[in-house]
């Protein structure tokens, strides 16, 4: 690959985040997994094939899609235990909705070594491209990351969207646009009608979408854009508004360990 010597990865699963679509996004570390993997085993549903440009010529690259982790696992374990590295490419952060603990428990009880890099979150491309602080202030402080109960995974009890909600954080919903009627009359019971929106669908990828709306029209343009998967909602006291408060960490008047009254010409 003009004319270099890729170094060579030690035979174990890496567990790698894509980060939310743009290859750019990648960390500088998981873009050295994926130039170096002999195996790469992508969630090609959720991960646009630009993601692979680079990876070497001679990698055997296997979609998952519509594959089970039965399917899966078995392939991971026997190309390790036959000397390659494998990368397990997954969407956005793995330690988020990645479904990865059931393949960490069942690695580790086959004795296959393996590792997880992080990944960049949508969550934190949106606030990126909105040019959004989530944590303003006297306004809002916590950041919340959930989801709907879905079929397919629960939510606890505890962790309902309408309790979660009446802490009026800046709230990002993942996974939630195939209920979404359900997720704003939960939510509109506790954040004011108003409230700004931001709907983010496929963010990195080549037909992002990004609308921001009020709270109540937050269903109603999800279903007129025909978004059903693939969609993040940020619900956040910090969309729109004008705060005068600021933080203290580089106010003039705050001292701390590192800046103890400096004064600069």
């Amino acid at each position: 690959m003009n004319g270099t010597t890729r170094e060579s990865l030690p035979p174990m699963v890496y567990i790698v985040g894509a980060g939310p679509g743009d290859p750019e996004l990648l960390t500088v570390k998981a873009q050295k997994l994926l130039t170096q993997a002999d195996v790469i085993l992508f969630a090609d549903s959720l991960i646009p094939p630009q993601m692979l440009v680079g990876v070497r010529q001679d990698a055997e690259i296997i979609p998952t899609a519509n594959l089970t982790l039965e399917d899966i696992l078995p392939v991971m374990i026997d190309r390790v235990q036959k000397g390659r590295s494998v990368v397990r490419l997954h969407s956005g952060d793995p330690s988020l909705y990645g479904a990865i603990y059931e393949q960490i428990r069942q690695l580790l009880e086959m004795g296959i070594d393996l590792e997880i890099v992080p990944g960049i979150s949508a969550f934190q491309d949106a606030a990126a491209k909105l040019k959004l602080e989530l944590t303003i202030p006297e306004l809002v402080q916590t950041i919340i990351l959930t989801r709907v109960s879905g079929r397919a995974t629960g939510v606890p009890p505890s962790e309902e969207l309408a309790s979660l909600a009446a802490h009026q954080a800046s709230l990002c919903l993942y996974l939630s646009a195939r209920h979404v009627a359900t997720a704003q009359d939960k939510l509109i019971a506790h954040y004011p009608p108003q409230t700004q929106v931001a709907i983010c669908y496929r963010l990195g990828w080549l037909d992002e979408k990004i609308r921001v709306v009020p709270l109540h029209q937050m269903a109603e343009v999800t279903q007129q854009e025909n978004l059903t998967r693939t969609t993040l909602y940020l619900i956040t006291p910090a969309l729109g508004a004008n705060p005068t408060a600021r933080s203290s960490l580089y106010h003039p008047q705050h001292s701390h360990l590192f800046r103890q009254n400096v004064k600069f010409c």
